[in-house]
């Protein structure tokens, strides 16, 4: 066979009178078409979204066109950051403009745009993400999935429904050292699993700070969204020069605290490690009511095979600890510990075999393009929300609940399936 340069072979190819598509691979190790360039918009530009943007920008796969958010100055900042993160990754190119949006409805419009990000306080999420699949939108959204858990089913219904690609913000999914413990859990090199201990933050508190004038650079009202009317504190939407995340998590209506927060991260790996995603415990049980103050830790999930996942304080944070009768092992981004038995182990080749995608951010871009299932496809976000949510309504009754996964309800308990929803969510949905 006769091997031809690239500059040869495009010149013989064009002298023949038949045509050609010249494959992509011929063009240059690396070369990716414009029209295989996948067009994303950011709804939210705050301190989560410089990670993102560095993410995609990195697998040059992706493009960032578009941003909406009602907070100004950060608007500027996401702009600035962009431009640093773009030219580190693509030296001598000069960064594609960004559109800036005042309202995020009009980003869904663009034909251009071929995905979203939604990177905003949680209160937001449902309602974006329906609207962004109605508007034929693939999404890329934060966890916690969602604020309530039914929010977080319909938020599945509308990606069935549209049949959008959703990869969750749980990227732990796609670390090597998350997906083998899990392995080692789901092949029983633990033995049997007694119980689990996760060391988080707890539930959300009530607000606990005065009003302050409100910026002239953001627009409340639309941060606010589908909450009722609610004074302005920067600990809700930092100021530039604040050097903390936003608090608006910690604190009700707008977060689940520390539990969703942190905790659906760890969640999601217990439930992974146990096989019960699209599932969930069927008791929860928490300390009890305290004097003047609710419980901060002590919460017991108990599933239908005995398991027993316990939210308690021990000597490490943001991590779960599987304890089995042949074992126990430990898990969090800093630590994995695992018994000098299993260190060296290698799966057999008839074990469970999880997925292994190499980055959580291609993951979503290449199924995208096949339009399979990613890493932590919204069923899964789900269900690993509807774990710390039930836990957070546990919490602040005080008292055991029994819970029916498969229906999504309380069991013969009014007052706890109300907390399951909130108001006005669906009117900003597009739903009443």
């Amino acid at each position: 066979m006769t091997k031809y340069n690239r500059r040869e072979f495009i010149k013989q190819t064009a002298a023949v009178s038949t045509f050609f598509i010249v494959p992509r691979h011929v063009l240059g190790r690396g070369y990716l078409a414009p029209s295989d360039m996948i067009q994303m918009g950011f709804i939210g530009t705050g301190k989560q979204s410089e990670t993102l943007l560095n993410r995609f920008v990195e697998t040059k796969n992706a493009r960032i066109i578009g941003i909406a958010d009602p907070h100004q100055q950060k608007i500027k900042r996401f702009i600035d950051w962009h431009n640093v993160s773009f030219a580190k990754s693509n030296p001598g190119v000069s960064p594609n403009e960004i559109k800036v949006y005042d309202d995020y409805m009009d980003m869904l419009s663009q034909k251009d745009i071929d995905a979203v990000a939604i990177i905003t306080p949680d209160h937001w999420h449902a309602p974006m993400a329906i609207q962004a699949a109605r508007h034929g939108k693939d999404i890329y959204g934060e966890k916690p999935l969602s604020l309530t858990v039914r929010e977080g089913r319909a938020m599945v219904k509308a990606v069935r429904k549209y049949n959008r690609v959703f990869q969750t913000g749980s990227m732990q999914r796609s670390w090597p050292n998350f997906r083998k413990a899990c392995e080692l859990v789901r092949n029983g090199y633990l033995g049997k699993i007694k119980e689990v201990l996760v060391n988080v933050d707890g539930p959300p508190s009530k607000i606990d700070f005065e009003a302050e004038p409100t910026p002239d650079y953001i627009n409340w009202t639309q941060w606010l969204g589908p909450n009722d009317p609610h004074f302005y504190h920067h600990f809700l939407a930092p100021r530039l020069e604040d050097n903390f995340w936003a608090k608006w998590r910690y604190y009700k209506p707008f977060g689940g605290g520390g539990l969703t927060d942190w905790g659906v991260h760890v969640f999601d790996i217990v439930q992974w490690a146990l096989g019960m995603d699209g599932s969930g415990p069927t008791q929860v049980s928490p300390p009890g009511l305290q004097v003047n103050t609710l419980a901060l830790r002590g919460l017991e999930y108990t599933y239908k095979n005995g398991i027993v996942v316990k939210h308690q304080n021990y000597e490490k944070t943001n991590g779960a600890k599987f304890i089995g009768t042949e074992g126990e092992m430990y898990i969090s981004r800093q630590e994995f510990l695992v018994p000098d038995k299993l260190k060296d182990l290698v799966l057999k080749p008839g074990d469970i075999h999880l997925p292994a995608p190499e980055n959580h951010y291609m993951d979503f871009i290449n199924s995208m393009r096949t339009r399979k299932k990613p890493i932590a496809d919204i069923e899964i976000g789900h269900s690993s929300a509807t774990v710390c949510n039930i836990g957070v309504i546990a919490y602040q009754l005080g008292r055991e609940l029994h819970w029916n996964p498969k229906k999504e309800k309380f069991k013969k308990d009014k007052e706890a399936n109300a907390l399951l929803t909130r108001p006005h969510w669906e009117k900003f949905a597009g739903l009443a």
